[in-house]
């Protein structure tokens, strides 16, 4: 309980109806360079979704002031975290990693715990009476040095004052007749483990880092800190994957041959995550995950290769997954019957009234038309259900029906050589051509049903003048072909719904389904915490789409593979930052570095063509593959 806001463990939110115990509450704090409780718990409300309370807030150098709620009747902001393509200094050369690693160095020195140091912006609505209120404030601070007025006013808060007069909706909020959306300076964002930094030690931290920016002539970056954990995001023949219009288009994407497939290891069940993508050397079919979904921390982190003997075999699912997986199937043949009887009671009622002389006969005949159409759709579509039902029960009846293939290569977790000190977490599957080969779509991502085709154009693109190279396939597969290059992931290609510079990227997870992330420009460091020790290593970001779409990944994504709008593969999803259920950050491995590694294991026959940072050729097409199996003597 913070003042009168009840905090549930899952960073929902709700009021009481005493109001002034939160104003009381929250304007208490210890020292000046403490923030107070209820701005610290609520400043970065909205980035891990609607009515979900972000990151513990520890200190800022932002001099925006926080609104804090007024009463229950209030929400409270919602902000949002926006990536960064460009900075007049920063961008130059490869002087954000040699600050970013500098910055990690003054943290060590004050023995921080961080978890990450990323490049940042943020954004929100403010209503008129808050730009009022700070426009007092101004004129109450104090004078300072003149130059550092100056730059205030230039940098704090780039207010983008786009006041467009037109009333708009937020879910959470409401209508806003007038508002001026804030985004604020870029900002050097340190995440530190829970309970080990205070705002003193913060503030003595961001003016180390203020003076090192100012070393390199910089005066318009922010520096906060907040705390945040660094995690990883842990039979018979496959099924092809189906159309919109299929019976079975809501529940059969866990067992099809599309990506990306649930995955877990024989001996580990418990432990489960996303098979990444696909290749093949020769006549041998293979998939890549990243090492922590099979291999857990207990099992050690040494390198695994295999060349004979029992094998470390991979499984179509875990347990858990596979009985929530039959519990899916069950549940949309009970909602179909309920459907069917509505249908039914609707019929019954239609025909009455189509057969009376009364003025609604002639609409009621038409409706019955339809209701009648739909009658026999449903219930062919509850048979083809029980069906798969009972296909999936009797033939996938235990853990050995699962096995997709066994593990060949799993190099030992860890950071490669500068420059680049990117993770290597990942492992290389062999697998079971007989249960691929019929219905094998090669490289392909399934869209999903969640996100219905005009929704997802409409996400991909924003602005209805901005130009367009995502085309929704009619299928829901998007065809994968090509990798990102390191160019590329720093330019954007796309602008947000306020104009802003933006790159989009997708991912199919394990647990967060099918979503839609903001990659970041500017490469974050990472800290990751074990029993033993910890490993750093610089990580490809991705931010959520906005406050309302919730976290871009959650625990069970790791080993899935993000992709752009034109399927190039961008990287391999391997942790994030916050809680299990939550992140605010989503951190990968890119594919345009993690390729040459594979592929220096794994040699490729010339006559296969395979991707490069410029072109994916036929890596894997179905034309390729079946090609390549017909041609079998």
């Amino acid at each position: 309980m913070i003042g009168n806001v009840s905090l549930s463990d899952d960073g929902g939110i709700n009021y009481s109806s005493d109001h002034n115990s939160l104003l009381e509450n929250g304007s208490s704090h210890s020292s000046p360079n403490e923030v107070p409780e209820i701005e610290a718990c609520l400043y970065y409300f909205g980035l891990r979704g609607p009515r979900h309370r972000g990151p513990k807030l520890i200190f800022r150098t932002s001099k925006d002031v926080f609104p804090a709620p007024s009463g229950p009747e209030q929400h409270p902001r919602h902000m949002r975290l926006l990536p960064v393509y460009d900075h007049h200094i920063l961008s130059k050369g490869d002087l954000w990693p040699t600050i970013r690693s500098q910055v990690v160095r003054l943290l060590d020195r004050r023995n921080i715990q961080l978890s990450s140091v990323d490049l940042v912006r943020f954004s929100w609505v403010k209503h008129d009476e808050e730009n009022e209120d700070d426009e007092d404030d101004e004129e109450d601070e104090d004078d300072g040095d003149d130059q550092e007025n100056e730059d205030d006013e230039d940098d704090q808060e780039n207010e983008n004052d786009e006041d467009d007069g037109t009333d708009e909706y937020d879910p959470d909020i409401g209508f806003l007749p007038s508002r001026t959306v804030v985004t604020t300076p870029v900002t050097i964002w340190v995440g530190v483990l829970p309970d080990t930094l205070t705002g003193e030690v913060a503030f003595k931290s961001s003016n180390d880092i203020l003076d090192l920016l100012k070393e390199h002539g910089i005066s318009d970056v922010d520096v906060a800190y907040r705390e945040s954990v660094a995690k990883g995001s842990s039979g018979p023949e496959l099924f092809a994957p189906v159309w919109d219009f299929d019976p079975l288009k809501a529940v059969i994407d866990p067992v099809t041959t599309s990506l990306s497939l649930p995955i877990a290891g024989f001996e580990t069940l418990y432990s489960q995550g996303k098979l990444g993508f696909y290749f093949k050397v020769g006549r041998d079919l293979y998939a890549v995950t990243a090492r922590h979904v099979l291999f857990p921390e207990n099992e050690g982190n040494n390198a695994y290769s295999y060349v004979a003997g029992p094998k470390k075999e991979v499984v179509l699912m875990g347990s858990k997954d596979f009985n929530d997986f039959l519990a899916s199937i069950q549940d949309h043949i009970d909602i179909m019957n309920h459907t069917v009887g509505i249908l039914e009671r609707r019929a019954t009622t239609l025909t009455a009234r189509a057969e009376g002389d009364g003025p609604t006969a002639k609409q009621a005949a038409k409706e019955l038309e339809v209701t009648r159409r739909q009658l026999p759709k449903t219930r062919e579509a509850i048979e083809a259900l029980k069906n798969f039902f009972v296909k999936m029960k009797t033939e996938w009846t235990s853990p050995k029906d699962w096995i997709i293939g066994h593990v060949v290569w799993a190099p030992p977790v860890s950071v490669h050589a500068a420059p680049h000190s990117y993770t290597v977490d990942v492992c290389v599957i062999e697998l079971d051509k007989k249960k691929f080969l019929k219905n094998f779509r090669g490289n392909v991502l399934d869209l999903g049903p969640e996100i219905g085709p005009g929704k997802f154009i409409s996400l991909m693109y924003p602005p209805v003048d901005s130009p367009s190279d995502f085309d929704y396939p009619v299928d829901r597969l998007l065809k994968l072909r090509g990798i990102l290059s390191a160019e590329e992931i720093c330019t954007p290609n796309n602008k947000d719904h306020k104009g802003d510079p933006m790159r989009y990227v997708i991912k199919r997870g394990l647990t967060t389904l099918t979503t839609i992330g903001c990659l970041n420009g500017f490469e974050s460091y990472v800290r990751r915490y074990f029993a033993l020790g910890s490993r750093d290593s610089v990580e490809t970001a991705v931010y959520p789409y906005d406050t309302i779409s919730g976290p871009f990944s959650r625990g069970g994504d790791s080993g899935s593979i993000i992709v752009d709008a034109l399927g190039k593969f961008v990287a391999l999803l391997t942790c994030g930052t916050g809680p299990t259920d939550s992140s605010e950050i989503t951190f990968g491995t890119p594919m345009h570095w993690l390729w040459d590694i594979i592929k220096t294991q794994f040699p490729v026959p010339t006559s296969i063509s395979m991707p490069t940072t410029t072109s994916f050729g036929s890596f894997l097409s179905p034309s390729s593959f079946f090609r390549t199996y017909n041609e079998r003597p």
